[in-house]
């Protein structure tokens, strides 16, 4: 049965935080907010709450999974980071970029490019996820809320329950969701690359 938490964007409840990581942690499916779009989200160890995620989405086994972070800190443990790219992620973490880097052998081999052994690393500038990756102590596998036929992310969480809350273990209510998805930058170059223009400003990356 899915459970329905409405947690305040600015000051989320520890008890609610509290309750979403026991969710988390017995294989749970989530929707969550993030700083641009809300995003399904579960831990990257779980095969079977991943294989969910891939059905609710219908996402191939290409698609290139990204590891929600809570801050810098996070990011070493699974993602190669050289100076030049070290630079960048502390100027624009966190924010609504998506940086596309090496994976370590942390990360689960399910969840990298399968050809290009790369990872997605994000740090959402949201309250509530920063709560609910604080409280589990690791990333979470994490990806837009963009349905099969959907042109755009579903952005009213009422809504999300009544079209995913059959698939998913809890979805957060932490106000009006986004239509933007993140700006996607590849860092496994000798200079990023910018593979998805979305929230946020990706001149920055061009220069």
């Amino acid at each position: 049965m899915c459970q329905f938490f409405m947690i305040h964007p600015m000051t989320p409840q520890p008890r609610l935080i509290h309750r979403t990581a026991e969710i988390l942690q017995r294989a749970g499916v989530i929707v969550y907010p993030t700083d641009t779009a809300y995003a399904l989200g579960c831990r990257m160890g779980e095969a079977e709450a991943v294989n969910r995620i891939r059905r609710i989405r219908n996402l191939s086994e290409r698609h290139n999974f990204t590891l929600a972070c809570r801050d810098l800190s996070d990011i070493g443990t699974y993602a190669k980071v050289e100076n030049n790219a070290f630079r960048l992620l502390k100027a624009h973490t966190p924010g609504p970029y998506t940086f596309i880097l090496p994976a370590t052998s942390e990360v689960p081999r399910r969840l990298q490019h399968p050809r290009r052994k790369t990872i997605g690393i994000r740090v959402p500038d949201c309250a509530i996820a920063s709560a609910i990756f604080a409280e589990i102590g690791e990333p979470l596998m994490s990806t837009t809320l963009l349905l099969p036929g959907d042109d755009l992310p579903l952005t009213d969480p009422e809504l999300m329950r009544e079209r995913v809350g059959a698939h998913v273990d809890l979805v957060i209510d932490g106000g009006a969701g986004g239509l933007e998805l993140s700006t996607v930058i590849d860092l496994t170059g000798e200079m990023p690359s910018v593979i998805r223009r979305g929230a946020g400003d990706a001149a920055v990356f061009e220069a």
